[in-house]
């Protein structure tokens, strides 16, 4: 999937742990593992917004693009 996470180096700058974050954004820490190891499917906006703000970054920070062999997009 060309769109990367880059959550565990942000979390690695902030020295936050992924427990921690969870607690303050009230997501699951195993829905943020799934985000983390680039398994998620997609990403609330919401969620995003949380994100950015307990880690004070940018979606930026969060997400790239790196260019490489689409994966098909499935509707539902």
């Amino acid at each position: 999937m060309p769109v990367r996470i880059h959550l565990d180096r942000v979390l690695l700058e902030r020295r936050m742990s992924l427990a921690e974050l969870a607690d303050r954004v009230g997501v699951t820490s195993a829905n943020l593992a799934i985000l983390k190891t680039g398994q998620a499917r997609a990403l609330r906006f919401a969620t995003l917004s949380s994100l950015c703000r307990e880690l004070d970054c940018q979606p930026g920070d969060l997400l790239a693009y790196e260019p490489g062999p689409e994966e098909p997009f499935e509707e539902g």
